[in-house]
């Protein structure tokens, strides 16, 4: 049966590697074991919510260079460091290139185990909301260029007279027009299209 989460384990470290999975699976987490990330690098398919324990150095690509690596591809996978090699720069860099916690072994198992499920909690919730930027994209991409113009201007909270006015439409018209929108963006009143263009505008990335 295919798990609801995966825990990705990138480490050089065979001990370390066993560890954490017997660790993970003693709480009914599921986790992947890689001994470098280029593996993780080839295995990663991002179907699956979860998240990435990493190691700092490792032969071939570091953490860090991971890291740099998922940002430039676009891979939003929440990053927990461990490392036995911490220090103040290495740790800034890390949480400045997205890594959503920094742990120096050794650790606590109860800390790392609340880590991961927080970074669990936190990928499904940024696949949350990009699943719904996405479906909102798909009703926004069905108007014309004149029912983005008036949706625009709804939204701004302006009344049908002014959209008129500024879009040298007929009030008439610009009633259609927005019918039409409220139509296809599935808006059953003002405030439920305005908290649409809200939403779609929200980053996906949590912080």
């Amino acid at each position: 049966m295919k798990s609801d989460s995966i825990v990705h384990i990138v480490d050089d470290d065979v001990g370390v590697r066993d560890s954490l999975q017997w660790l993970l699976g003693s709480v009914g987490l599921a986790a992947r074991a890689y001994s470098n990330a280029q593996d993780f690098l080839d295995a990663y398919d991002g179907n699956t919510p979860g998240c990435l324990v990493l190691d700092v150095r490792m032969p071939g690509l570091s953490g860090l260079e991971l890291q740099e690596t998922l940002r430039r591809r676009g891979i939003r996978i929440p990053i927990i460091i461990v490392t036995a090699h911490a220090d103040v720069p290495i740790a800034i860099r890390a949480l400045k290139a997205g890594a959503v916690d920094f742990i120096e072994k050794p650790y606590s198992d109860q800390i790392l185990l609340d880590r991961v499920r927080d970074a669990i909690d936190r990928d499904r919730e940024q696949r949350r909301i990009a699943s719904k930027r996405a479906a909102i994209a798909a009703q926004v991409a069905q108007l014309t260029p004149r029912e983005r113009e008036v949706m625009q201007l709804v939204v701004a909270g302006k009344a049908n007279k002014v959209i008129a006015s500024e879009l040298g439409l007929s009030q008439k018209t610009v009633e259609v027009h927005r019918a039409r929108v409220m139509r296809k963006m599935h808006a059953d009143s003002v405030a439920q299209l305005v908290q649409l263009a809200m939403e779609s505008s929200e980053p996906t990335e949590l912080r």
